[in-house]
């Protein structure tokens, strides 16, 4: 439209998604509607969310394990985990290369 690359392109580039949802079916969803290069892990400040789920027995904000649970591979999952972030934040990245991590 009007010469210009597709929305997707254009503007999915520079837009992300935190995984900072608080149940499995909302993080499915996220994953099934937003491709994986989208998907950044996101979790809420440290006792921000208080408390036991008295459904599942796991505290609020343990979020990773959503993620460790749905079936995609590792090296998916390391996008998600860490991928992402350095693409985000170039230099945070180049400070975490120099250090070796």
């Amino acid at each position: 439209m009007l010469g210009k690359p597709a929305l997707s392109t254009r503007v999915m580039r520079n837009v992300f998604f935190d995984t900072c949802v608080y149940h499995q079916p909302g993080i499915d969803l996220l994953f099934e509607v937003i491709d994986i290069d989208n998907i950044l892990f996101g979790s809420r400040w440290l006792a921000r969310v208080r408390g036991i789920d008295p459904q599942t027995g796991h505290y609020f904000d343990d979020t990773k394990r959503y993620i460790d649970a749905l079936a995609i591979s590792d090296a998916d999952k390391r996008k998600v985990f860490d991928g992402k972030a350095r693409r985000a934040y170039p230099r945070l990245d180049a400070q975490l290369r120099s250090r070796g991590l």
